[in-house]
């Protein structure tokens, strides 16, 4: 018997090409690609979204912008040793506003479903709920990061420009603002995914708590309470280890290129615990959205 007859025998019919039955890896692809484009235009269609977003890039340059311009040294006293000042956190002052905007674009995200009720339609035309969740972090990455681009470079131009003339020059021993400087540039990079961080966070908290109002206060709560609480702690090593788990505080040493030996954390170490809790809060939302009802 020939090969083809051996073909035939088992089952193939001759001149006719057996279909392919999609792989399990094609088919999230395929459901993860809906739910990004459903979720893309769910967000680019909210009437505030845009607003948020455009508030984001321009508040964080005009509060960095008018931090730079307000920098002043006492005469005689304007050198490096005096101050201590670090003029990448001088620039990026901006960043205490940012912040509270790019929690709002995570809020949003997925806030106004649940007030409104359609986060029913959503979960019924994307039963997968994980993969929702996943398709709204990455959406919410995208556009943050966007406009956290354009402030954080808004910001850096401004303070390149003004700080000299304030004091933070050469001739008094810092280093003009420069992204060709490694330092500076991963000052001005981190103050990037911070804010991307703080509104991975914020929704987060938005699918856990499933109430606006509720997860704008936890995440402005989490931000500000502890640099408010090591503040007026007489225990200063309780107060550097409250420093260190606090998204705020941490975010900060990422920004920081003055006086980086000590710091509670390094640099990278400061983004890894804003990372952290980014991450938590997602777990949790997850969790919740998962074996909660809609």
């Amino acid at each position: 018997m020939s090969a083809a007859s051996v073909g035939t025998a088992a089952g193939a019919v001759p001149g006719i090409v057996e279909p392919v039955t999609p792989s399990a890896g094609s088919a999230s692809s395929r459901r993860m690609v809906v739910a990004l484009h459903a979720e893309w235009t769910k967000l680019r269609t909210l009437p505030g979204t845009f607003w948020l977003l455009a508030a984001l890039a321009v508040l964080t340059i005009a509060v960095s912008t008018a931090a730079s311009a307000a920098y002043g040294c006492t005469p005689g006293f304007c050198s490096a040793a005096d101050t201590g000042t670090d003029p990448a956190k001088v620039a990026l002052a901006g960043l205490y506003l940012g912040q509270v905007l790019a929690a709002s674009v995570g809020v949003l995200a997925v806030g106004g479903e649940y007030g409104s009720g359609m986060i029913r339609v959503t979960l019924a035309a994307l039963p997968r709920r994980l993969v929702m969740l996943s398709a709204k972090a990455v959406v919410v990455t995208g556009v943050v990061l966007v406009a956290s681009v354009a402030g954080v470079l808004g910001s850096y131009v401004a303070g390149r420009a003004l700080l000299p003339g304030h004091g933070l020059s050469a001739a008094n021993g810092y280093l003009v603002l420069s992204l060709g400087n490694g330092t500076d540039l991963r000052a001005f990079s981190c103050a990037v995914l911070y804010l991307v961080l703080i509104a991975l966070m914020a929704l987060g908290v938005t699918t856990a708590v499933r109430n606006s109002g509720a997860a704008i206060g936890i995440v402005l709560g989490l931000l500000f309470m502890f640099p408010i609480v090591t503040a007026v702690l007489p225990d200063h090593t309780l107060a550097r280890h409250l420093n260190q788990v606090s998204p705020m505080q941490a975010g900060s040493y990422s920004q920081a290129t003055v006086g980086l030996h000590a710091l509670p954390l390094t640099p990278w170490q400061g983004l890894g615990v804003v990372a952290l809790w980014a991450a938590g809060t997602l777990i949790l939302g997850g969790l919740a959205l998962r074996f909660r009802d809609a």
